[in-house]
């Protein structure tokens, strides 16, 4: 019985070490949702890799597309910025989202009026490109 209990818990440690090494991988078509002034916003997201570093584009509701700069991955962490123009005002959005699986959440940021205004932001994985 002992020994059952050790072969057991030595296998459930094995499943916890291969999920922790499993790494995030944010390349993909996202379709993601947020919340802006209590109105439901969607847009999409892909990621892809250019060589060693990762690149892509975020296309809103209103089908402004916005190429992704400074895109970093990091521990499962996804960063980077994206631009947009609202009522001929640009304005640069701050994401720092979180990648597991095929579903990433965080927070999204942009500085309006020399305020920055924080929102929810998540998205599921539509297509995974390779």
């Amino acid at each position: 019985m002992k020994a059952m209990c050790t072969v057991a818990m030595v296998l459930g440690l094995c499943n916890l070490t291969s999920a922790r090494d499993e790494k995030a991988d944010p390349v993909g078509t996202w379709k993601c949702e947020y919340e802006i002034g209590g109105q439901k916003r969607e847009s999409t997201l892909v990621v892809k890799k250019d060589g060693d570093k990762l690149v892509g584009m975020m296309t809103f509701q209103d089908k402004q597309e916005s190429k992704l700069k400074d895109v970093k991955l990091k521990d499962g962490d996804l960063s980077f910025t994206a631009e947009r123009e609202v009522m001929e005002m640009k304005l640069t959005i701050k994401y720092k989202l979180k990648v597991e699986g095929d579903k990433l959440k965080g927070k999204a940021g942009v500085e309006v009026g020399g305020e920055t205004r924080e929102f929810d932001f998540e998205g599921t994985r539509a297509k995974k490109d390779k």
